[in-house]
């Protein structure tokens, strides 16, 4: 399943953006497999992007197609049930519900997926599984949120500078599950990052 963009500019991003950018305004197709390193400073469209490749955003010019479609019409819930998985930058975690209990929301598990355990104990999170999630800092919640796309079904994984507040060891741990999880399922990634946050992995790289 591929992602086509074809002269996509968002209306909200300046026209100076727009004109030293690898990738507003021009033909770039992403086959599923690829991992794509998106880089920029913040104010470029980073998470404009993924909402965008998710359906979330809709102003802006040009085309971009999912297996060449548009998204007006995909079906939504079973395009974000099984082929996209995104991690927001706020991460969208229920503050009033335990680490444990978010995970547990979600609609379809990938069955091959580590369990719950298994992931946290390789974050280092284990012992936090069972805490209202207001109670943990930003960089914990980012690796709980982080598992929770990990867990389930998805072709692609959108991940919206998922580094952002972890240290260098934390981000190196929580690299090495995202690359085992894609060598595991096949799926491509899209993954935004600034310069110089953490560990900088993709494929192929753009500059926003």
């Amino acid at each position: 399943m591929n992602i086509r963009l074809r002269s996509v500019v968002p209306r909200t991003i300046p026209k100076a953006v727009v004109e030293s950018s690898e990738v507003w305004e021009r033909e770039l197709v992403w086959e599923e497999g690829d991992s794509i390193l998106v880089e920029a400073t913040s104010g470029k469209g980073k998470s404009t992007l993924l909402h965008l490749l998710y359906g979330l955003f809709s102003d802006y010019t040009g085309e971009c197609l999912l297996e060449n479609l548009p998204p007006a019409k995909w079906n939504r819930s079973l395009v974000r049930s099984q082929t996209l998985s995104l991690l927001f930058q706020d991460l969208r975690l229920f503050n009033h519900l335990s680490a444990r209990e978010n995970l547990l929301l979600l609609p379809e598990i990938d069955e091959t997926a580590p369990t719950i355990e298994e992931m946290s104990d390789r974050l280092e999170v284990n012992s936090l599984l069972d805490r209202p999630v207001q109670s943990l800092s930003f960089g914990q919640r980012q690796r709980f949120a982080l598992m929770r796309c990990l867990r389930k079904p998805f072709r692609w994984l959108l991940l919206d500078e998922p580094f952002s507040h972890l240290d260098e060891q934390n981000a190196r741990r929580a690299s090495q599950l995202i690359e085992e999880t894609l060598l595991r399922t096949g799926a491509g990634m899209i993954l935004t990052a600034l310069n110089s946050d953490g560990p900088l992995i993709g494929t192929k790289s753009f500059k926003l």
